[in-house]
């Protein structure tokens, strides 16, 4: 009899679906395998066990490749991993576009990059295509082009997508489709301009990844390098990522992908359900399929109303969450009158909750778009209430931190225009043209850095000149080191920022923030890098209220919000022309994300759940209308069979202690005669 072999101890901790994802291919064959993880089931905690178990198993941690969607999320699947296989480190363990990059260096020769390249953000690269846009006399036409950002997007959507130009301007774009053949030439011209640079965009660090695999020699040698690759959230991921997915594991062995096809919500990223939804068929034989239901987070009352919910989807795996805590209420459907009531409504329900001893950290209102809480904010801001709102500018966007970073990549690559064209810009006096000149001057030689030393001062820069020549060139030799090499940068940019900025004093704090960032990163390069890739939230200009306060509520987009979970949520505006989006409604498949996103947006609820539901609202500038109010209906989402999962409720109540009508009116008379007694 063979003896019976002790599981490890951190398995007992598991339930049974999670543990029979995460012993997957114990016998020997490790097969693909998809956990569809539902909504607070605990998925984070079993993709870490997972990877501890092959770990455990003897499989080398240097071989793993895990991918997640953020470089936070990935800290913390490390920061697990550690906590069960004490010393377990996982380097290749990022995001797609940083494991991306990472790759694209050191491959760079044999794909004719050069590995100095630099990544430019969003904004740069919208930059970078106005630039040529321009430079092709497509901003001054008698028509109206599309702007850069647009031109952008279209470009993005294509390349994420792996959709022709002509298909993504029918169903994304088609106020731009007479522009379809000026387009393609910008995009030509625009990869033209990057390759010239040695620049990357976000969507090259997927694009060449793919396109490196699509080469057999270099697919085997990137493929050779893992035993077992796994994917986080893989509802979120693109086409283009699903590729270089399939083409890392063209027989899925080793290959494990975690997600909830139930809370895929981002196609506006070009994201796309139906990789999840297609994974096991691309597999000979199918991919396992491991299904994990038991929710840690939701009371049963609120899984229930969620299961319906989402139970309507016209294709989905199914599964029903369920939870221990069956006690607690049921969600409400709460009837206002208007937005403003709406807004008082919550306002109130939430200064309830805290005297209750519910924090207001601990609850969240959420809304389809972020102008739905503009009437909230108001109404908190009037009751001295403190609230975050997630969903504003990264902390990459504020024009002090663009500058800064500027020089920086300018520094580590002279070619790099964008760059060059903001940092010259800082200077008093230089302008578009100016600047324009002095990097037409520099793109002729072959050392940037002695030519910029023997370009001639700009004439209205004359007395800055010397200083910013002195500041580059120390960024060029690297004299200070890193991160010294940014104290250089804040000292020369100290003056400027006083000159710019009114607020310079708070801008200059987030410059010593950024300094303790960098200090974090061995290098210029990872630093630029990584934080390009996966920038902090938000700058203490835009924190506001909830750093001088101990407490603050949460207000934020449902896209926001996922991921995260409150004891209280309450969602605004959920009527049809909100949740669906009027904008969301033209086809079935964008029908059906605006469902999930309901679903999204219930299951953050840990305690109590209340929907919104205000009876008329406002609406700006509707085509051949104007501006008007509309009466609203509840959201489509939940059809009347669904209302006894849900209790009804009008806000504000009714008062029980109210006279009828008859009786109110003798009342008020019998006011009126005894006022007239003393007049």
């Amino acid at each position: 009899m063979v003896p019976a072999v002790e599981s490890p101890a951190y398995l007992a901790r598991l339930n049974p679906e999670q543990r029979a994802a995460v012993e997957h291919g114990a016998g020997g064959g490790h097969g693909p395998l998809l956990v569809i993880a539902g909504a607070g089931s605990g998925k984070t905690d079993t993709l870490a066990h997972r990877v501890a178990h092959l770990v455990a198993g003897g499989a080398d941690p240097r071989r793993i490749l895990l991918l997640t969607f953020s470089r936070r999320a990935a800290a913390e699947m490390g920061r697990r991993v550690q906590r069960i296989v004490a010393g377990a480190t996982l380097p290749w363990s990022g995001t797609f576009h940083g494991v991306g990059a990472r790759l694209l260096r050191i491959h760079a020769d044999a794909i004719g990059l050069a590995p100095s390249f630099t990544i430019l953000d969003r904004e740069d690269a919208a930059d970078l295509m106005g630039l040529v846009r321009h430079e092709l006399g497509l901003s001054g036409r008698d028509s109206r082009f599309p702007l850069k950002g647009t031109c952008l997007a279209v470009y993005s959507r294509a390349v994420n997508a792996e959709q022709p130009l002509d298909t993504v301007l029918a169903g994304a774009f088609p106020w731009c489709r007479m522009w379809e053949d000026e387009l393609r030439g910008l995009f030509a011209a625009y990869v033209e301009a990057k390759q010239r640079q040695g620049v990357l965009d976000y969507d090259d660090l997927l694009l060449y990844w793919a396109q490196m695999m699509a080469d057999p020699g270099l697919a085997a040698e990137v493929a050779g390098r893992f035993d077992h690759v796994l994917v986080d959230e893989y509802q979120d991921t693109n086409r283009l990522q699903a590729s270089i997915l399939l083409a890392l594991r063209p027989d899925g062995r080793g290959l494990t992908v975690v997600g909830d096809d139930a809370q895929a919500i981002y196609a506006f990223r070009a994201a796309t359900v139906r990789n999840i939804l297609d994974f096991p068929a691309a597999f000979d034989p199918p991919a396992r399929i491991v299904t994990l239901a038991r929710n840690y987070r939701s009371t049963q009352p609120i899984l229930a109303a969620a299961n319906a919910v989402i139970g309507l989807a016209r294709e989905r795996y199914a599964k029903e969450l369920w939870t221990d805590r069956t006690a607690g209420e049921r969600p409400q459907l709460v009837t206002v009158r208007d937005e403003m009531e709406q807004a008082r409504c919550v306002a109130g329900r939430v200064l309830e909750n805290r005297e209750a001893g519910m924090a207001l950290k601990s609850q969240a209102v959420l809304f389809r778009t972020s102008h739905h809480s503009a009437a909230l904010e108001l109404e908190l801001t009037r009751r001295n209430v403190p609230f975050v709102k997630f969903g504003g500018l990264r902390f990459l966007d504020a024009a002090h931190i663009k500058d800064v970073l500027a020089l920086l990549r300018w520094a580590e690559n002279p070619r790099d225009r964008i760059a060059g064209f903001r940092a010259l810009q800082l200077l008093p006096g230089v302008g578009p043209a100016i600047a324009g000149r002095v990097l037409d001057h520099l793109a002729v030689s072959l050392d940037a850095g002695a030519a910029l030393l023997a370009c001639p001062a700009p004439q209205r820069a004359a007395a800055d000149w010397p200083d910013f020549v002195a500041a580059v060139r120390g960024l060029h030799e690297r004299a200070a080191g890193w991160p010294g090499e940014l104290g250089l940068v804040r000292t020369w940019y100290a003056p400027h920022l006083e000159r710019l900025h009114e607020d310079w004093s708070a801008r200059l704090a987030d410059l010593a923030q950024l300094e303790q960032i960098a200090a974090a990163y061995p290098s210029r390069e990872r630093f630029l890098t990584e934080l390009t890739l996966d920038p902090p939230d938000a700058t203490s200009a835009e924190a506001g209220m909830p750093l001088l306060d101990e407490d603050y509520l949460i207000l934020s987009t449902i896209h926001s919000a996922k991921g995260q979970e409150w004891r209280a949520v309450f969602v605004l505006n959920a009527v049809d022309g909100c949740i669906p989006s009027d904008l969301g409604t033209g086809s079935d498949a964008e029908i059906e994300e605006e469902r999930r996103l309901l679903y999204v947006a219930m299951t953050r609820a840990r305690e109590r759940l209340e929907l919104l539901l205000p009876q008329r609202f406002y609406t700006h500038q509707q085509t051949g209308l104007g501006d008007r109010h509309m009466h609203a209906l509840r959201t489509r989402f939940i059809p009347t069979p669904l209302l006894p999962l849900f209790d009804s409720v009008a806000w504000p109540a009714p008062d029980p202690r109210a006279a009828t009508p008859a009786a109110a009116a003798s009342r008020i008379d019998i006011a009126a005669r005894l006022r007239a007694m003393w007049r």
